[in-house]
């Protein structure tokens, strides 16, 4: 499968939320390795590994990673995880959604992280108010990036990803929300206010939930 183009900007909300006194960072979907750029100068002496499915973009992020991996984190047998135990920062930073069984992944990492450890993830919401919009009007079609990136292959809300989470172990330290500033949502969330106060739903949290494009969590071992 064609993969999402590659770029060189770092998620910030990401960088934020790492522990800046992580010393071994795993890093599944590491890309060009902008990330891993901005957090070595945060900690220089952290180790850090970047994998990633795409050798080019790994060219690319061995001029910031400490070691980079070439591999589909999902096809790794326990011989990966015993290796890379150590790891106290697990990074997906836009990368759940892309694979098959991010569950099962999610528990294999429970099984092995050290109990004073993190996992830092990126995930798109399909609650977003411009996917509900699309839907209903039966405009949901693939793009190259964003919210309907042809290879994301998982969907998340806010509640379901906590529920993920939660699912494989981890107790939820933080979630920050990326929101882009677009004025052309107000119209669309009046009427998912509508469609919620409809469900029975609460309706200022349903219209909160559909405005993020992104939220990040910060997790750590239960």
């Amino acid at each position: 499968m064609e993969q999402t183009p590659v770029h060189q900007n770092a998620n910030l909300t990401v960088l934020e939320l790492m522990p800046s006194n992580s010393m071994r960072v795993m890093e599944i979907g590491c890309g060009s390795g902008a990330l891993a750029r901005e957090f070595k100068i945060i900690n220089p002496a952290c180790h850090y590994v970047g994998l990633d499915v795409v050798e080019d973009y790994l060219i690319m992020a061995k001029r910031h990673c400490d070691e980079t991996v070439l591999a589909d984190i999902e096809k790794q047998d326990e011989s990966f995880f015993e290796k890379y135990k150590d790891r106290d920062c697990w990074i997906f930073a836009d990368s759940l959604e892309h694979l098959i069984d991010p569950w099962l992944l999610l528990r294999k990492v429970r099984e092995v992280i050290p109990v004073h450890a993190y996992v830092v993830a990126c995930i798109p919401n399909a609650q977003n108010w411009s996917l509900v919009g699309n839907l209903a009007i039966g405009n949901f079609r693939y793009q190259d990036s964003g919210l309907l990136d042809k290879t994301h292959l998982r969907w998340f809300t806010r509640q379901t990803m906590f529920e993920l989470f939660e699912g494989a172990g981890f107790i939820v330290e933080s979630v920050t929300s990326r929101i882009k500033d677009d004025p052309d949502n107000m119209p669309f969330l009046s009427i998912i206010k509508d469609i919620a106060n409809f469900a029975g739903a609460d309706v200022e949290t349903v219209a909160r939930d559909s405005i993020p494009f992104q939220y990040v969590f910060k997790v750590k071992p239960r």
